[in-house]
């Protein structure tokens, strides 16, 4: 995962540069509060969050094939190759690669997923609030009209 030489999925690895990294031997309890882009190869029972500050930046979250993570995670960019049990939200998009088993609700901007990825959960399509009142405005009058007209 993330840059090793086995063949390539459906999915095309970034070049990700990460500000901490946990080894697959560390366990952490608690929430991460992070304001720099985190791989994970070892296990995180809390929830993991940007700052407010960091909140618009290009925060990449990645849980490698050894990573677990017991809780929600909250960043631009999520990558997963382990095991999350809670909800995803990224801002930008999430990569699910062939080993990765996600149990929880997944709201993202653009998706990947490799064949073997597992989801039980929901997926959730971010939408431009804009755009979806403008769609729905237009439904609604094509349903009135359609009403009129058949009165």
């Amino acid at each position: 995962m993330f840059g090793s030489n086995k063949k390539q999925g459906l999915l095309k690895p970034e070049l990700e540069s990460f500000d901490t990294i946990i080894d697959k031997t560390t366990t952490i309890h608690g929430r991460l509060s992070i304001e720099g882009s985190i791989r994970i190869d070892g296990t995180v029972m809390g929830n993991i969050e940007c700052t407010s500050e960091s909140e618009n930046e290009n925060i990449t979250v990645a849980v490698g094939v050894t990573g677990m993570i017991n809780g929600d995670i909250r960043a631009y960019r999520v990558l997963v190759a382990g095991k999350v049990e809670g909800n995803i939200y990224a801002t930008e998009k999430v990569e699910l690669h062939d080993s990765a088993i996600v149990v929880g609700d997944i709201t993202y901007n653009q998706l990947g997923i490799e064949h073997g990825a597992e989801v039980l959960g929901l997926m959730i399509k971010k939408v431009d609030s804009k755009k979806q009142i403008n769609h729905a405005s237009s439904l609604i009058k094509k349903i009135q009209e359609t009403s009129f007209k058949n009165s």
